[in-house]
């Protein structure tokens, strides 16, 4: 609640008794000596103090921060602030780490089922049929060619080949299939469910992702024939042209492709999805797919040990994938086609990934001595990674799995190294804690103290990445600065934010109404209501919304909500077309249950 244009904004799925606690007032003018009070349900006053000073103007807001780490007693409360111009916070929890996060965590689980594609679906309120079952028996192609507006140019070029590429799920708002997202999303995910049984795994009841996770590598599997040592990348056609429509040129429910258009040769690759190869069999596979993809098979080995005929399967084909790694690449990485969908530049975080899991998997397998050599060489990818003067700071995301390569392999260093290696655990934490802390500086530049820039490429899947990386450090370390940044960091996109938003859909009590995902806007609700694709995380503000709309499109604008905290260059738009802020993608989504399991299961003083 607000009055008289001051607003309080808090991270909506609350805070922990033990851990910090952080709200911002959002005032037209900076107030000195204004006070606040935090009160039960009961209307019982537990806490009295002066308002922070301001942290800094957000457009016409002076922004100031309300902390409150004495009040521990769990329970639902209220932030007041005084003065001329009174105002109310929503009411939010002070709860353990398992009430705040577990909930949310078995949300982004229902958004995982509610994306998948093929036979193997979940009927829901969102999903009545299977969708594009002639995926089973693909025709394979040639990467296609595009030209610079992402047309595809010419034909395709047929393989001669057919192939299984059913399951898997969709990448984002359409209903295209990437090895390039799913390979993440699978890596995030199985970390998970690995590292946090009781938040992610066989213990977490409703939000365990075992089964979910093997259905990701079920897809993966099928991507990579091990026999012919050939890799295929991608499942359906993004751009058309005048003669041919591709995923993008349609809106419609998923079940629709599958007989779309009749016999009409226009719609023949939304009828019957291309399915692309890398290159012919045995041919060098870019790096950054190889290293995620061994990296997605060697941790399926380590978690479905327990069954060891399907984690030897996924074994040999982590070793056979990480031998065809091109180490040598010219030109621009194989990521998707068209190129522009998913750019990406760097690739020694990808190998080190891979080589470090493929290590940890073999220590475990029956000949641990075969785990030496592939940790030297995960070394030999970080020692480049972190001594490349050409990259920039950047977080766990898509485009960057340092932050999650780092971590495992300073792990694995103590029990498995043997030999000269090329990097140490000193040089990996400290890579680490540079990445942390130039965000944290980037962070005091920021009214709400946020490590990512609010304008950059998807600052939502950037700041869970952080969040991730603060916990890691923390742990390896002991330092708890780094627990409770990532705490705040992750608050920032739970709505302690300018726009006063949840940027993940049904955590929260604002949130988007209107992700640009057809499957929420042709079977959900438009006004936040069920049924919603619960659990869906968004790309967040941008510096422009971008987006025009398509038939079929049902008119969802909910953004005059958040106009007025929107300044120069950084704008957030929940509307249907503005495909830049709104659109919920699964790397993007991946990022977060993990980021809330670390703060779950993080010891607390």
């Amino acid at each position: 609640m607000a009055q008289s244009g001051r607003f309080v904004r808090l991270n909506q799925l609350g805070y922990v008794g033990s851990g910090t606690k952080r709200a911002y007032l959002l005032t037209p003018g900076h107030e000195p000596g204004a006070m606040f009070t935090v009160r039960d349900d009961q209307g019982r006053v537990r806490y009295r103090a002066e308002v922070g000073k301001s942290g800094g103007r957000w457009g016409r807001f002076s922004v100031q921060p309300l902390d409150f780490d004495p009040v521990t007693q769990p329970g639902t409360y209220t932030i007041q602030v005084e003065g001329r111009q009174p105002t109310t916070s929503p009411p939010f929890r002070i709860a353990s780490g398992n009430e705040r996060y577990q909930a949310a965590i078995a949300r982004a689980l229902k958004y995982f089922q509610a994306v998948r594609d093929g036979p193997e679906f979940l009927p829901s309120a969102l999903r009545s049929a299977p969708a594009h079952l002639h995926d089973l028996h693909a025709r394979v192609y040639e990467p296609p060619h595009f030209d610079r507006h992402g047309r595809l140019q010419g034909d395709l070029r047929s393989t001669g080949e057919f192939r299984d590429a059913a399951g898997g799920w969709w990448d984002a708002g359409d209903y295209l299939k990437f090895v390039e997202t799913a390979s993440y999303s699978v890596v995030v995910l199985l970390a998970g469910v690995r590292d946090f049984p009781r938040q992610m795994g066989a213990q977490a009841g409703p939000s365990d992702f075992t089964a979910e996770a093997r259905f990701g590598v079920d897809w993966l599997l099928k991507m990579w024939d091990d026999r012919h040592r050939t890799l295929y990348y991608q499942v359906g056609l993004g751009a058309g042209n005048d003669r041919t429509f591709g995923d993008h040129d349609l809106f419609r429910l998923p079940q629709a492709d599958d007989s779309m258009g009749g016999a009409d040769s226009a719609y023949r690759y939304i009828r019957h999805r291309p399915v692309f190869r890398a290159g012919p069999p045995g041919s060098p596979i870019s790096p950054n797919l190889a290293g995620r993809l061994t990296a997605a098979f060697a941790l399926a080995a380590q978690v479905f040990a327990q069954q060891p005929e399907y984690a030897q399967r996924c074994l040999a084909a982590a070793e056979h994938i990480y031998a065809l790694a091109d180490t040598a690449p010219r030109g621009r990485l194989l990521t998707t086609s068209p190129y522009r969908f998913y750019d990406e530049h760097q690739w020694h975080d990808d190998l080190e990934l891979g080589a470090t899991e493929l290590a940890l998997a073999l220590r475990a397998a029956p000949q641990p001595g075969r785990a030496g050599p592939f940790l030297q060489q995960a070394a030999h990818w970080a020692h480049l990674y972190i001594h490349d003067a050409q990259r920039g700071p950047d977080t766990l995301s898509l485009d960057n799995v340092a932050g999650l390569a780092h971590y495992e392999l300073y792990r694995a260093l103590p029990a498995t190294a043997s030999g000269a290696l090329e990097t140490s655990p000193h040089e990996l934490l400290g890579d680490l804690r540079d990445e942390l802390d130039e965000a944290e500086k980037k962070g005091r530049h920021d009214s709400f103290g946020f490590g990512v820039g609010w304008a950059a490429d998807d600052p939502v899947s950037h700041g869970a990445g952080l969040a991730v990386m603060a916990s890691e450090y923390a742990a390896l370390t002991g330092k708890a600065h780094y627990r409770q940044l990532a705490d705040r960091w992750l608050g920032n996109l739970l709505g302690a934010n300018a726009w006063g938003v949840s940027f993940i859909i049904g955590d929260g009590t604002v949130f988007p109404d209107c992700p640009q995902h057809q499957l929420a806007n042709l079977a959900g609700s438009l006004n936040g209501q069920p049924p919603i694709l619960q659990g869906a995380a968004v790309e967040g503000p941008s510096h422009a919304t971008h987006g025009d709309g398509l038939s079929g499109m049902r008119t969802c604008d909910a953004s005059a909500r958040f106009m007025p905290f929107n300044v120069d260059h950084v704008i957030y738009a929940d509307r249907v077309q503005s495909f830049n802020t709104n659109e919920p993608g699964i790397d993007l989504t991946a990022t977060t249950p993990l980021a809330m399991a670390w703060v779950m299961a993080a010891p607390r003083p």
